[in-house]
């Protein structure tokens, strides 16, 4: 197991106001590779790992930005671990650059098994789901949430957050518990942007969600059911637009679906 631990304080608060990292092993590991940066304050990672060759790159730039387990479930080290087994492949990414106006970035995750990607950018933008690479406009205030929760199978989760305006909160919720799912999603600029995403033992699904631009937009998407559905769904412009989606495909060789709104 290999582990790389990097801690850095850029204010004077810095006695007051500590980095703090909080990891649990739940039994003997495996070749996990951990790496992680802190570079501000107030940063906080806390979470559990079990065995296997996952892979953990963390990184938090700026202040106020937090990574691991959630309210809603508390510390999986009763059951296993919070990113518990297998060949997970672990890549958040945080950056504010307003100091101590930060606003809390905040990324939950709840990793179970099998061989899951999740690479994901707040304050950064993932513009592209099969090469993404890491953009960021030096303005970024803060304030995301993002609640991931994945239980096994060759699912991949691409996604990211960003935003222009001080005090904006962009939501996004992302269940999927089974499977080879891919997910991409992107949420973008000002305005309030929600996602609710749950795909539940459905096979072979290909989704991608891009929220962007000043408008008030709102997702929700279910996907539930046999047979693979893909989905494309675009919501962007300056009016508020909303989609809700509930998809059961009992078609042989799966479903299509396509949404804009602009």
């Amino acid at each position: 197991m290999t582990a790389i631990v990097s801690l850095l304080s850029l204010n004077s608060l810095a006695d007051d106001t500590h980095n703090h990292i909080h990891l649990d092993q739940v039994n003997s590991s495996d070749n996990l590779s951990l790496n992680i940066d802190q570079i501000g304050y107030e940063n906080m990672i806390r979470f559990s790992f079990d065995h296997n060759d996952n892979t953990v790159n963390l990184l938090q730039l700026g202040n106020k930005n937090y990574i691991g387990y959630t309210d809603a479930w508390g510390s999986g080290y009763s059951w296993g671990g919070d990113l518990d087994g297998l060949r997970n492949n672990i890549d958040i990414r945080q950056k504010c650059s307003l100091s101590s106006n930060c606003n809390a970035n905040d990324f939950q995750f709840h990793v179970w098994g099998d061989d899951n990607v999740v690479k994901f950018g707040q304050g950064y933008s993932l513009n592209d789901s099969t090469s993404p690479t890491w953009n960021y406009d030096s303005n970024e205030p803060g304030g995301n949430f993002v609640r991931l929760d994945i239980h096994g199978d060759d699912n991949t989760v691409i996604g990211s957050q960003k935003m222009d305006t001080n005090g904006i909160q962009h939501n996004m919720y992302i269940g999927i518990y089974s499977d080879d799912n891919e997910v991409y999603a992107r949420q973008a600029q000002n305005g309030n942007k929600t996602l609710n995403l749950t795909i539940r033992n459905s096979d072979g699904n290909d989704v991608s969600v891009n929220q962007r631009d000043n408008g008030a937009h709102t997702a929700t998407v279910s996907l539930l059911g046999s047979q693979p559905t893909d989905l494309t769904l675009i919501q962007k412009g300056n009016t508020n637009q909303s989609y809700t989606l509930s998809q059961n495909c009992v078609t042989v060789g799966g479903c299509t679906i396509s949404v804009t709104q602009q």
